[in-house]
C-alpha cells in the first residue's frame, strides 16, 4: 500500500497558510508605522514648545493617528508643531487608506510591477474577496479617495476663507477633509478653544454637512464604492453592498431620532439650539459615532441614556474594507438576523434569497463577544486604576475598540497602565480582532482531528 506523501500540501492548505502570513504582515506593518510615528513625534521639533512630548504621549498619539481613532492626551494644535501635525496627518492617511495603499502608490508612481505576494496583501487590506484585477482596483481606489478628499478640502477651504487668510484656510481644509474621510477625528481647531473639537462650529451647516458626507463615504468601504460606480441598477448589486447601504442608512436614521429624543431638552447639548440646529447636530452625532470622532457637542455632558446609545453605536462602527473600525455594519446585521432566525426556530440565516454560511455567523458572534468582553474588562480596569466612573470608562473603551475617538473628557485623567491598555485597544480595533486571531493564534483546529461524544445541557 502506497503511503501518502506528507510533504505535499493541498492547495487549500497553502492558501490558508498564505492568508495567515498576510495577516501577520498587516499586523506587524501597522506596528512598524506606529513605532516610526512615535519616534518622529518624540523629537523636539514635533512639539510646539520645542521640547520632547515624551514617549507615552508620542506613542498614544501615533497609535491613535495610525489606527484612525482620534483619542488624544493633549490638544493637537496646542501640543504639536506644524511638523508634528504633518506627521499625524500622514499617519492618518496611511492608516485610513491602508498601509498597502501607500506602498502601491509608490509602485504606481515608479511604474514597477507588483508581485503576487504584494497583490495578496493589498487584497487583504481593502477587503477584496479574490485576486482578479486587484491592482486596477487599488489604482481606482486611490484615485477616488484622493478625489473625494480634494473636493472636501476645496469646500472647507472656501468656507474657512471667510475667517482666515488663504494659507491657514487651506491647511484647515486639507487637514479636516483627510481626517473626516479617514474617520480619524483629529482636529487642529485648538487655537479657537483647546480640546473643543467642532463645538465651535456646531451651528455651521457647511462645515458639519461636508464633514458628515466625508465620514459616511469613507465608512462605506472601497468595495461598495466600486460596485456602486460600476453597477447603476440596484438589482445587480451584491448582497454585501445592499446590506451595507441598508444598515448604514438605518443606523444613521435611528441614531438621529434617538439623539433628538434623548438630548432635545438637555441644556448642555441640544437644548439651547434652534430646531434646525438640533436636527443638524443630532444627525452629525449619529454620523460621527460611526468611528469618526469629531465632537459637535460635549460628550461628557450627554445624558446617561445618550451615553448608552453612543456606546452602542461606537461598537458597531462602519463597514468592512473601509476607513472605519468597530464591529462593522454587516457583522451587526448578521447577528440580528441570526437572533431573529433562532427565535423563530430556524437553523440557517438567509437574506435576499441567499444563505449566510455558518462560518460567517460564527465569526460575527466571535467578534461581538470579544468586543463586548474587552470593552467591559477595560472599563473595569480603568475604574480600578483611574479616578473615572464606570459609564465614562466604558465610553472610553468602546471609543478605542471602535476606533472612534470620542471621549467623555477622561483621556487625560487615565493612569499610565490605563493609557497603555487604550493603546492596545486602538490597535486591536484597527487591525481587526479576527485578523490578529487568524494571524497569530489560529492553528489547525483540534476538532478536525477528533470529536468528543455529545452531551446534553440545560440552556436558558
Amino acid at each position: 500500500m502506497k503511503r501518502p506523501n506528507r510533504s505535499k500540501e493541498t492547495r487549500k492548505s497553502r492558501l490558508r497558510r498564505r492568508a495567515y502570513s498576510i495577516s501577520r504582515i498587516m499586523a506587524f506593518t501597522f506596528m512598524g508605522i506606529i513605532l516610526l510615528g512615535t519616534l518622529l513625534l518624540d523629537l523636539p521639533f514635533s512639539s510646539r514648545n520645542g521640547q520632547s512630548a515624551g514617549f507615552v504621549k508620542s506613542l498614544f498619539t501615533a497609535t491613535s493617528a495610525t489606527c484612525v481613532t482620534g483619542l488624544v492626551l493633549a490638544d493637537t494644535w496646542s501640543q504639536w508643531s506644524n511638523i508634528g501635525q504633518a506627521v499625524i496627518l500622514l499617519m492618518i492617511e496611511v492608516g485610513g487608506l491602508g498601509f498597502m495603499s501607500a506602498a502601491s502608490l509608490a509602485y504606481f508612481s515608479l511604474r514597477r510591477k507588483i508581485s503576487i505576494q504584494q497583490q495578496l496583501v493589498i487584497a487583504e487590506a481593502i477587503g477584496a474577496n479574490d485576486m482578479s484585477d486587484v491592482v486596477n482596483h487599488q489604482r481606482r481606489l486611490l484615485i477616488r479617495a484622493f478625489t473625494i478628499e480634494g473636493i472636501g478640502a476645496l469646500i472647507l477651504t472656501i468656507r474657512f476663507l471667510s475667517e482666515f487668510p488663504f494659507p491657514v484656510a487651506l491647511k484647515l481644509g486639507v487637514f479636516h477633509s483627510i481626517s473626516a474621510f479617514c474617520n480619524a477625528g483629529f482636529d487642529i481647531l485648538g487655537f479657537k478653544a483647546p480640546g473643543a473639537s467642532l463645538i465651535v462650529y456646531q451651528k455651521d451647516p457647511v462645515i458639519c454637512l461636508t464633514l458628515t458626507v466625508l465620514i459616511i463615504v469613507g465608512g462605506l468601504g472601497f468595495l461598495v464604492w466600486d460596485e456602486l460606480l460600476r453597477e447603476h441598477r440596484h438589482r445587480k448589486w451584491s448582497v454585501y453592498t445592499r446590506l451595507v447601504l441598508i444598515t448604514t442608512a438605518s443606523l444613521l436614521l435611528v441614531g438621529t431620532v434617538l439623539f433628538c429624543l434623548l438630548e432635545w431638552n438637555n441644556p448642555s447639548t441640544l437644548g439651547p439650539m434652534t430646531v434646525p440646529q438640533k436636527l443638524l447636530n443630532a444627525f452629525f452625532q449619529s454620523t460621527t459615532l460611526r468611528t469618526a470622532g469629531f465632537a459637535a457637542v460635549d460628550q461628557g455632558l450627554l445624558t446617561q441614556s445618550g451615553k448608552a446609545v453612543s456606546i452602542f453605536m461606537m461598537l458597531i462602527g462602519g463597514s468592512s474594507g473601509s476607513t472605519a473600525g468597530g464591529l462593522k455594519t454587516v457583522t451587526f446585521v448578521v447577528l440580528l438576523m441570526f437572533l431573529w432566525n433562532r427565535v423563530r426556530g430556524r437553523q440557517t440565516v438567509s437574506v435576499f434569497h441567499r444563505t449566510i454560511s455558518n462560518d460567517h455567523v460564527l465569526n460575527a458572534i466571535t467578534i461581538f463577544m470579544l468586543m463586548i468582553l474587552l470593552a467591559f474588562f477595560g472599563a473595569a480596569f480603568i475604574c480600578a486604576t483611574s479616578p473615572v466612573g464606570f459609564a465614562d470608562s466604558l465610553f472610553e473603551t468602546a471609543s478605542a475598540l471602535g476606533t472612534v475617538g470620542l471621549t467623555a473628557g477622561v483621556t487625560s485623567r487615565l493612569s499610565l497602565p490605563a493609557r497603555y491598555m487604550i493603546i492596545l485597544f486602538m490597535y486591536f480595533g484597527r487591525v481587526g480582532l479576527l485578523t490578529i486571531s487568524f494571524g497569530f493564534l489560529k492553528k489547525k483546529p483540534a476538532g478536525e482531528k477528533y470529536k468528543f461524544a455529545n452531551t446534553d445541557l440545560l440552556i436558558g
